[in-house]
């Protein structure tokens, strides 16, 4: 199943540039696997160690935080549209 994934600009010279690109995954965790196997070294920049997303890092299905849904087990469907989105800090 093919997913719009939105890529941040932080991350867009793994993507060649582009700002979407269409991956495979019927959740999270293989849709960044899927990425990783187009776009090298961007799972490093997604995930920690331990293959979590990163804590400065938000993704969201359809708009909805994977946080609040079921993690990086959260399934996805044909024509989702997964959004990385670095947190923001300020004062």
């Amino acid at each position: 199943m093919s997913v719009k994934v939105l890529v941040p600009t932080a991350l867009q010279k793994y993507t060649n540039n582009q700002a979407s690109i269409d991956a495979e995954g019927s959740n999270i965790n293989e849709l960044i696997d899927s990425l990783e196997g187009h776009c090298p070294g961007i799972k490093s920049r997604i995930c920690d160690e331990q293959g979590k997303p990163r804590r400065f890092l938000n993704l969201y299905v359809n708009s909805e935080d994977i946080r609040f849904l079921e993690g990086v087990d959260t399934q996805l469907n044909d024509g989702d549209e997964v959004s990385i989105v670095p947190a923001v800090a300020g004062g």
